[in-house]
């Protein structure tokens, strides 16, 4: 997979240019979705990484479900921009105009992501409904049954929940008529690397850490239904769709969790012929495993903490979140939170970190420095990848 690396910088660096684009220019098509309704295409594209979006925009059919389903803002942010990155290897952001999943409801997302019922939990479970007169529930779920085997704590550590959220994702294509057909999708599994499951119902809550192994086993399995489900999907049927597998990170990490593997469908396929190792991992800055894996890298920014922390005596708030694609250090973004007494005072330090960020790193890694005070964002400082002069914005 090509490595491309998404940052928010890019917006902002067109701000500290002074040339935010003008998106008055646009391409008028019909949207065919039941009914022909008339679409704009912008034709300002403000980085070869990112893909237009048809406007009016179009939520996603299970907007929202995201929030509650992945356990930090960490990974909410990085399922959703990893799994653009991965698309481009299939979609290309020069063609591909991107919109939110429009075939997957969050009704059927819902039942995805529940248990699977025994034949007896099934049979249970409709004699139930059928008393209340209510509807035989389908048995979609895509996370294993409960075993039923032991203690409480035994069963969930023996049927974990691996299956935590789907996400799609459609790109379109203009045809010679003028308007827009579905021509690719993205479907993303988050998947858990931890399972936390309670005793009683009110009681302490418990942890178990999925080996990854095991994480990666299951989600393939997972992946193989969801691919046959995908073809008996209307609108899906005849579309190439691409298939990414996402391991969350724990509830307490702060850092997100990453990509793992990825396959893709050409659009007479509805089974998976193989699987292409995603070789992504986000470290903690300064940390113990970041010490362990990247010694170098490790080495280069606590020479810049050190630094950092001459000009304010008795401070330690730097850190930083690294990706790194295999051995490479691909991404690096930096936070300085501290206190201001002036913008005289913001600017001076603003300037001194600039500095810092030129002699203590290689050219080669792209960083983002913010720097923030209670009154919120004070700077923003973005170095590309080998690139001599570093773009620098003081927020007024």
């Amino acid at each position: 997979m090509k490595k491309k690396v998404f940052s928010a910088a890019l917006a902002a660096m067109l701000l500290m240019s002074g040339c935010a684009p003008k998106l008055d220019k646009k391409d008028e098509v019909i949207q065919e979705d039941g009914k022909q309704e008339k679409a704009i295409i912008p034709n300002y594209q403000i980085s070869e990484n990112f893909y237009r979006t048809i406007v009016p925009f179009k939520p996603g059919k299970a907007r929202g479900m995201v929030v509650s389903n992945l356990n930090t803002r960490y990974d909410i942010v990085e399922f959703e921009t990893g799994l653009m990155r991965i698309a481009q290897d299939n979609f290309s952001p020069k063609d591909y105009l991107f919109q939110e999943g429009q075939m997957l409801d969050g009704d059927t997302i819902k039942a995805w992501l529940k248990r699977k019922y025994t034949p007896e939990q099934l049979k249970e479970k409709n004699e139930q409904l059928k008393e209340k007169n209510m509807d035989p529930v389908k048995n979609l779920g895509l996370n294993p049954p409960d075993s039923g085997k032991g203690s409480v704590e035994q069963r969930n550590e023996d049927s974990p929940i691996y299956l935590a959220h789907v996400m799609e994702h459609d790109y379109l294509t203009k045809t010679d008529n003028n308007s827009l057909q579905l021509s690719g999708a993205v479907i993303g599994l988050a998947l858990n690397s931890v399972h936390y499951y309670t005793k009683e119902k009110y009681g302490a809550v418990y942890d178990y850490k999925i080996p990854d192994e095991e994480v990666e086993r299951e989600g393939k399995k997972i992946a193989e239904e969801v691919a046959q489900r995908v073809r008996k999907t209307k609108g899906l049927e005849n579309v190439p769709v691409t298939i990414a597998l996402f391991k969350q990170a724990p509830q307490n990490s702060v850092v997100p969790g990453n990509f793992i593997a990825y396959t893709h469908l050409d659009a007479d396929e509805d089974r998976i012929r193989g699987w292409e190792k995603v070789n992504e991992k986000y470290y903690l800055f300064p940390s113990a495993e970041a010490e362990k894996d990247h010694r170098d890298d490790t080495t280069y920014f606590l020479n810049f903490k050190q630094d950092v922390e001459k000009y304010f005596k008795n401070y330690n708030g730097v850190v930083g979140t690294a990706l790194y694609n295999g051995e490479e250090l691909v991404d690096l973004k930096i936070k300085i939170p501290i206190q201001f007494y002036g913008k005289a005072e913001a600017i001076g330090f603003t300037q001194f970190v600039t500095g810092l960020v030129m002699d203590h790193f290689p050219a080669y890694v792209p960083i983002e420095v913010t720097i923030s005070s209670v009154n919120g964002p004070e700077a923003l400082i973005v170095k590309k990848a080998n690139e001599k002069e570093p773009q620098v914005h003081i927020y007024e």
